[in-house]
């Protein structure tokens, strides 16, 4: 496993004491679940989450961490990859059966392909090690800030045909039925259809509704795009709703 620099930490505290909880009003700090197998790694992440206003909860493996979830009921989760005893895909996977609260999954550069195997089983996002503890923190607000925004359109239904969004309940139904969406899948398929017909790129995507300008191949809004196909189209690989524009990106054109 890769490890943050030795150095950060030391360097975070000597500069930056991090905030006593006692002074904080522990009821309103959003609670974040932090699985890591390396102790300076979970240190240093749950000293930075702390220090932003963050609750937080840790394990070393996937066992306690299913443990800490089902007892704690985090508001987001920061997952590795690679764990001892239920590894990080396996976790995410039972996560998702029971909740779809945002989840980041943090792996090796050498693991990223498995990265993207956690987008496919629900992770919303993931980040690669070394990485910039900052960085990590902005995501977490990040994806925060998206599912607890006020809604835009809110009182004011989208329909077309058989598929309705209802913004302000962060609901989407078909033909009837509720579909279960994570958080990311829901902003995807919101901001498509709030922009009907118009073509976008995956990094315009990933600015747009990941709310965070990085360095992506787009496998990100990729696996997402199939997800959310799978899940609201009568057949995915005819998709009536989300279209894809070969050579230029998606959008949302309902037939």
């Amino acid at each position: 496993m890769i490890t943050i620099a030795g150095g950060l930490r030391s360097a975070l505290l000597s500069g930056d004491q991090i905030e006593a909880s006692s002074n904080r009003d522990l009821q309103n700090m959003p609670k974040a679940l932090v699985i890591d197998d390396e102790p300076i790694v979970l240190e240093v992440v749950a000293e930075y989450l702390t220090r932003d206003g963050f609750s937080v909860i840790t394990a070393t493996d996937g066992t306690a961490g299913l443990q800490r979830f089902n007892s704690e009921r985090p508001d987001i989760v920061i997952l590795d990859l690679m764990l001892p005893g239920i590894d990080g895909l396996e976790l995410c996977r039972q996560i998702r059966m029971q909740s779809n609260i945002p989840i980041i999954m943090v792996t090796a550069k050498s693991e990223e392909t498995d990265a993207v195997i956690g987008l496919s089983v629900g992770a919303d996002d993931y980040v690669t090690k070394p990485f910039g503890p900052k960085e990590l923190v902005a995501r977490v607000k990040a994806v925060l800030r998206r599912v607890n925004a006020p809604p835009q359109l809110a009182g004011d239904p989208l329909r077309f045909g058989q598929l309705v969004i209802r913004p302000d309940l962060r609901q989407v139904e078909l033909g009837g039925k509720a579909i279960e969406l994570t958080a990311r899948e829901f902003d995807l398929l919101l901001f498509l259809a709030s922009n009907r017909g118009h073509v976008f790129t995956r990094d315009e995507l990933l600015d747009r509704v990941w709310d965070w300008a990085y360095v992506s191949d787009g496998g990100t809004v990729t696996v997402h795009i199939r997800r959310l196909r799978q899940k609201i189209e009568p057949d995915p690989e005819r998709p009536q709703y989300v279209k894809t524009v070969w050579g230029a990106g998606y959008k949302f054109d309902p037939q």
